[in-house]
């Protein structure tokens, strides 16, 4: 056989095999599953010397139940109010961040076997002697996560004065500051904060009790099914037991709730590498370094935050624009439909309008990505400021001008195109600079729907290392700089549409 023809065909065989080989690959199953990294530990957040691994024993968990099941393991963010919304999306199959079993989200969703129990934990200043049990409590703030089952047990305390909060890190950040005189929270949470802050101290019995699963769909029954089976060989295997203790959080409940009294033969690494990360004493070299460190995350999510506003800007522009001209040169109806949007966007909150976009237009068949939908939510919402802005400039050009042009032979279009627009962009460069500011640093609201921007990654760090002040000063700074050329690039074309250039040329 001719050998260029060997070679053609040792070729061929080669490209199939490998071909065949990626499709066996491609074939193996994913679980995706969704958590929230800003949570603090020992839950799921950003390794303490390297922000791109995730570590925290839920992620743990959800590692050893992909590989149980003989899947790939797939991380995906989302906002803790948004976990359980996210799963009708389709963004994921799994969520496991903390989410408590409780009677009103099992009527929406499916919740897999326990497989973690704890109770709420009474955290209070230090210098606090007065409190030493819920009932201590009356007359005094006391703050909690929102929609938790710290929450209700807060409510239903006589006297307490219930202050809730997005995440926990706020509220013990509040009592600090002297706004809290008590936080109440899960145990895991007030033991990781309590064990190296001490300012802080654990009082009271446990109390209540509560359920961490893993939420499913209601229709997935055959993964609620595998779910249950991987998590219960995990119980068996020991593999569950052993990642509760690396973190130490192996407790009574779970001794009864598994049958497992034999004695601990694991320590605690995970608990103490946390404690030693979080050790005072740092010198100001350290915390240099640690902030140097913050930095490739910060650029990434200034990319996506820079990505984000320009393209929404882009849209607010055009969409604006076409938006002014409809309201006033369209006919009736069409100006009509111009005010009803203009001022129904403009009298609704920018978050509703993004939750409606990402959360609910699926519902009625309209799914998008997040980046698309953050794009979308933010360019229409300043598309009906920038329509006023425009109306405003058109309406500051002389209504002669355009009638003078008419007359000389020029058609509306014409008039508008060369005439009346020129003029009317030129004095809304100023008010548009601002708008483009301002949708910079509203496109963190875009971090609860599934988005990792500049706010989000600084949230992260901030519940990390308990720390707002350094991150929140860099981030301030990055901002400060992304704004900046725009604004530069701003003046340029406003001078460049100035009356006293235009004569010039």
């Amino acid at each position: 056989m001719n050998k260029k023809y060997t070679v053609s065909i040792l070729f061929l065989i080669a490209a199939l095999f490998i071909s065949m080989s990626l499709d066996l690959k491609s074939e193996k199953k994913v679980l995706r599953w969704a958590a929230d990294n800003e949570g603090s530990a020992p839950f799921i957040n950003q390794d303490y010397d390297d922000a791109t691994k995730l570590i925290g024993f839920e992620k743990e968990i959800a590692d050893a139940l992909a590989e149980e099941l003989g899947w790939e393991s797939q991380f995906v963010y989302n906002s803790w109010d948004g976990l359980i919304p996210g799963l009708s999306r389709d963004d994921y199959d799994i969520a496991i961040n903390g989410l408590e079993i409780t009677e009103d989200r099992a009527a929406v969703v499916t919740f897999s076997d326990p497989y973690f129990l704890t109770y709420e934990q009474l955290v209070v200043p230090v210098s606090d002697t007065s409190t030493k049990c819920l009932n201590d409590v009356f007359g005094k703030k006391c703050g909690t996560l929102k929609g938790s089952v710290a929450e209700r047990f807060l409510i239903a305390t006589p006297g307490a004065i219930v202050k809730s909060y997005d995440n926990e890190l706020t509220a013990f950040q509040e009592m600090q500051m002297g706004r809290l005189d008590a936080v109440l929270i899960d145990h895991p949470i007030a033991l990781y904060f309590c064990s190296w802050n001490k300012k802080a101290k654990m009082v009271g019995l446990p109390i209540g009790e509560v359920s961490y699963g893993i939420v499913l769909r209601k229709t997935d029954t055959k993964l609620i099914a595998d779910i249950n089976r991987a998590l219960a060989a995990i119980v068996k295997n020991g593999k569950l037991r052993i990642i509760l203790e690396r973190w130490n959080l192996w407790n009574y409940m779970l001794v009864s709730h598994f049958d497992d009294p034999n004695p601990s033969s694991v320590g605690h690494p995970a608990f103490k590498r946390f404690v030693e990360s979080k050790g005072g004493g740092k010198s100001f070299g350290e915390t240099v370094q640690r902030y140097i460190g913050y930095l490739p995350a910060f650029g990434q999510g200034a990319v996506v935050t820079v990505t984000l506003s320009i393209l929404s800007m882009m849209l607010a522009i055009f969409a604006g624009l076409s938006l002014a001209l409809m309201r006033v040169y369209g006919n009736r109806v069409i100006s009509r439909a111009a005010i009803i949007f203009i001022e129904t966007v403009r009298g609704t909150p920018l978050l509703i309008q993004i939750m409606i976009i990402y959360y609910a237009l699926p519902m009625i068949g309209l799914q998008m990505p997040a980046f698309f939908a953050g794009v979308i939510g933010l360019g229409l919402n300043y598309a009906a400021y920038e329509a006023e802005n425009y109306r405003a400039g058109l309406f500051s050009v002389p209504r002669g001008q355009i009638e003078a042009a008419m007359s000389l032979g020029m058609s509306k279009f014409q008039s508008l195109r060369h005439i009346i627009l020129p003029q009317a962009i030129r004095l809304v460069i100023p008010p548009v600079t601002n708008d483009y500011i301002s949708l910079l640093k509203d496109s963190s609201l875009v971090s609860l729907i599934a988005i990792t921007e500049l706010t989000k990654v600084f949230l992260s760090f901030a519940a990390r290392d308990f720390d707002f002040l350094g991150p929140g000063l860099m981030v301030a700074v990055i901002y400060l700089l992304i704004g900046l050329p725009f604004v530069k690039l701003a003046k340029i074309i406003e001078k460049r549409f100035s009356i006293d250039h235009r004569k010039t040329v």
